[in-house]
């Protein structure tokens, strides 16, 4: 199979998106396929045995650490001499407008995922006003394909709900050996301490873009209340600045962003883990986490409910109640008894999990788009293929 792709970010950037792509290219290249990839400038010729197309990039204001692109001429004849069976747009925004419009005018069969809830990032930057238009474009983009993915069934359900058509699922992973294997640090522990000798600390961890709207400001409360909680934010972005100016003076050390062994060792050497958003369509990060091992605490949100089986695998809170929040970092970080009970579903979910079963998934939605093109419109494909 020959497979075209288009993403609006990739390698060197770090982020759900880029992992996931990463372990399917992987994938794609065991099982013999041949893909094109077509990414903005300033990441690696190929990946895999995948060949990378780089076009020239741009910043744009939501996501000013990132780089961007317009589709360009080059993408036309680079898919032309590639000739592929498919094409398959990303998070299309603006790079994969060009995925969308040749796939469109050569009749190449089009399937899209959706990653990141941009229309709802639109509240935490203060343009509610543009959340509607938001989701109006992303809608538009998406309904030229056949096949529409999600990466959760609450995400999926939302999609409908907006008007998407032939919404399939394409399921979690993570890399169980990478996590799993780690082991406690530390050296790693007095660098998530900012270099602090306190016997008694619990290291919070959060690990993500240091956005607006990720809620990581939410968690002064857990500060205030306990002097012994150290927080440790793993990642960087463009609100940075803006929290630590929040959290001056306060338990808080603010690493950058972290990778590899290098990341999975952080996780081992933490507490307790937590994911503060309510804007995602999944959370990677909360299966590298179980993983590795770390108990989690997980603002509610359709898809954290469905990841962490309602609080059986972590624990939920209501992000909009700081004494609820500061309830759950106690609960987590300091009783026993609930941190082995959440540790322990935690594990049995991540020993499941590895990206095989995702991409053997992802491979099934090709298959089905290239022998039934016109697609299964509303369905939605929960298991996996």
């Amino acid at each position: 199979m020959r497979i075209a792709m288009f993403t609006e970010t990739f390698l060197p950037g770090t982020d759900g998106i880029i992992t996931r792509l990463c372990a399917t290219l992987k994938y794609l290249a065991q099982e013999g396929h041949e893909v094109l990839v077509v990414a903005p400038a300033g990441g690696p010729d190929t990946y895999a045995s995948a060949k990378v197309v780089g076009v020239p990039s741009f910043r744009f204001f939501l996501y000013k650490e990132k780089n961007f692109a317009f589709p360009r001429r080059l993408i036309g004849r680079e898919l032309a001499s590639f000739q592929p069976d498919l094409i398959h747009v990303l998070n299309p925004a603006f790079l994969g407008l060009g995925g969308i419009y040749y796939a469109r005018r050569w009749q190449i069969p089009l399937i899209a995922s959706f990653h990141t809830n941009v229309p709802a990032y639109a509240r935490h930057y203060g343009l509610n006003w543009l959340e509607p238009a938001l989701w109006w474009y992303f809608r538009t983009l998406h309904n030229q394909a056949q096949i529409n993915l999600a990466t959760s069934r609450a995400m999926a359900q939302e999609l409908e709900q907006h008007g998407f058509l032939s919404v399939g699922l394409w399921e979690r992973g993570v890399d169980v050996h990478l996590y799993a294997s780690a082991t406690a640090d530390a050296a790693m522990r007095q660098r998530l301490l900012g270099g602090t000798a306190d016997e008694d600390a619990r290291v919070l961890l959060y690990v993500g873009r240091v956005a607006a709207e990720k809620g990581i400001e939410r968690l002064e409360a857990v500060l205030d209340a306990d002097p012994r909680v150290h927080l440790a934010v793993v990642g960087d972005g463009p609100h940075r600045q803006a929290l630590e100016r929040v959290f001056a003076g306060k338990r808080v050390t603010f690493t950058g962003y972290l990778h590899g062994t290098e990341l999975a060792t952080a996780y081992a050497s933490a507490d307790g883990f937590v994911f503060p958003s309510t804007t995602e369509t999944l959370g990677l990060v909360l299966f590298e986490a179980m993983a590795a091992g770390l108990p989690i605490m997980a603002a509610a949100s359709g898809p954290t409910r469905e990841v962490l089986e309602d609080g059986r695998a972590g624990l939920m809170f209501d992000p909009t109640n700081p004494s609820d929040i500061e309830r759950t970092a106690r609960r987590l970080l300091f009783d026993d008894e609930t941190r082995h009970q959440i540790q322990a579903r935690g594990r049995e979910i991540a020993d499941t999990l590895d990206w095989v079963g995702p991409s053997q998934q992802l491979l099934g939605h090709y298959q089905r788009l290239l022998t039934s093109p016109v697609g299964i419109q509303h369905a939605v494909h929960h298991g996996r293929s």
